[in-house]
C-alpha cells in the first residue's frame, strides 16, 4: 500500500519560515515527481511546485519560486518544502502528491497527473 503522509505544519507568523515534509512508503518514484499543492476552502487547488527523483530538477509557481524550494533525500524517500518568508496567502493546507513520469515543465501543474497524495497538513500564517 502506498502512503505518502506530510508533517510539520502549524501556525507562523509573517516574514517566518516552515518547512514541510513527506515521506512515501510502499514504492519509491526514482521515475517520476513529487509535488507539493495547496488548497484553501471555497479556492481551487493551487500546484506549488514539483521535484524530479533521479535529477532533483525542480518546477515553482511563480507566486512562490523566489521564496520557497523544495528538496529530496532518496535515502529516506522523503521530499521537503522549505518556505520562506510566509504571507499570510500562503494560509492553506499544504498537500504532497506523487507522479509515476518525470515533469518537463508546464505538465506539472497539473494535479490529475500525480497518481498518489497524501491526507495534507496546515499551514496558518498570522499578519
Amino acid at each position: 500500500q502506498v502512503q505518502l503522509v506530510e508533517s510539520g505544519g502549524g501556525l507562523v507568523q509573517a516574514g517566518d519560515s516552515l518547512r514541510l515534509s513527506c515521506t512515501a512508503s510502499g514504492r519509491t518514484f526514482s521515475s517520476g515527481a513529487m509535488g507539493w499543492f495547496r488548497q484553501t476552502p471555497g479556492k481551487e487547488r493551487e500546484f506549488v511546485g514539483t521535484i524530479n527523483w533521479w535529477d532533483s530538477s525542480t518546477y515553482y509557481s511563480d507566486s512562490v519560486k523566489d521564496r520557497f524550494t523544495i528538496s529530496r533525500d532518496i535515502a529516506k524517500n522523503t521530499v521537503y518544502l522549505q518556505m520562506n518568508s510566509l504571507e499570510p496567502e500562503d494560509t492553506a493546507a499544504y498537500y504532497c502528491a506523487a507522479r509515476l513520469a518525470l515533469c518537463s515543465g508546464y505538465g506539472c501543474s497539473d494535479g490529475s497527473s500525480y497518481v498518489y497524495w497524501g491526507q495534507g497538513t496546515q499551514v496558518t500564517v498570522s499578519s
